[in-house]
């Protein structure tokens, strides 16, 4: 269990590197919304785990976003001395959360359904009008 300390250098963490992602990185492969959505700091905060969601066109889109993203860590991170109060800035590992792609695909399932049960239900409300009309 994270200690303050902890919790409060992953949101300073989490604040810096989605603001330097979207206003200091010029890469022309980075595209789509990108927000940073949790960050994980190790103890002694010398590394953080960093995780990433990128709403893109596609998934290509979204993999090359990522990779642009990998590719400027070391940017990154040297930005983020700029915005932390420490004597080390921590290591970043990225990762891709795919949270939000599952719960979107999730909801067009949860939709996909229900206008089927909507289908089913008013066939079968039609079927019991015609007979109530016989």
């Amino acid at each position: 269990m994270p200690n303050r300390r902890q919790e409060r250098m992953a949101r300073v963490i989490k604040e810096a590197v989605s603001d330097i992602i979207n206003n200091h990185l010029q890469d022309p492969r980075i595209e789509g919304f990108i927000s940073v959505t949790e960050v994980k700091t190790e103890p002694d905060l010398k590394s953080a785990e960093v995780y990433i969601s990128i709403m893109a066109e596609n998934d290509i889109k979204q993999r090359l976003s990522y990779t642009a993203i990998q590719h400027a860590v070391g940017r990154i991170q040297a930005l983020l001395g700029d915005y932390i109060e420490s004597r080390y800035c921590p290591h970043l590992y990225l990762h891709l959360d795919e949270r939000m792609k599952k719960t979107m695909e999730t909801m067009r399932l949860i939709d996909e359904v229900s206008k089927e049960f909507k289908k089913e239900s008013d066939t079968d409300s039609e079927t019991e009008s015609e007979e109530e009309e016989k």
